[in-house]
């Protein structure tokens, strides 16, 4: 597996960054601060780091699923970060799923809750800095 590679450079303001992925050079994202240091007009490193948490976990969680047979007509993601501020840092993310679904049930989400946690590699890779309470709901669609 390749290594992961982005280009980052600073195009505006005191802090203010445009992030380019090697492997979608088409996708750029922007970094900021909240003034006086930026301008706000970006995403901070903090909000980027709960927005990609979700998303990696939710890859597993779906992808774990599916591979049970599962029919996952709906997903969605609510995530707060806890910040401290000395020192100003990620302490906690609150994540919540809903999954609409006629053949989930609670076990599955079980489950594939603790399996994520186990092969998400953004989850591994905050284990111990980060604490994170993982609740769902599922909505039923029979």
């Amino acid at each position: 597996m390749e290594n992961i590679v982005i280009e980052l450079k600073r195009t505006a303001g005191n802090v203010h960054f445009d992030s380019v992925s090697a492997d979608h050079p088409a996708i750029t994202i922007p970094f900021d601060y909240t003034p006086p240091l930026g301008t706000g007009e970006g995403l901070a490193g903090l909000e980027a780091l709960v927005m990609t948490f979700s998303a990696c976990v939710s890859t597993a969680i779906v992808g774990l699923l599916l591979r049970l047979g599962k029919h996952v007509e709906g997903y969605s993601v609510r995530a707060e970060g806890e910040r401290t501020e000395q020192p100003l840092m990620l302490s906690k993310i609150l994540f919540h799923v809903a999954v609409a679904s006629g053949d989930i049930t609670n076990e599955d989400m079980e489950k594939v809750l603790h399996q994520a946690k186990i092969i998400s590699p953004v989850w591994i890779a905050i284990k111990g800095n980060v604490a994170v309470e993982a609740t769902y709901q599922i909505q039923s669609t029979e």
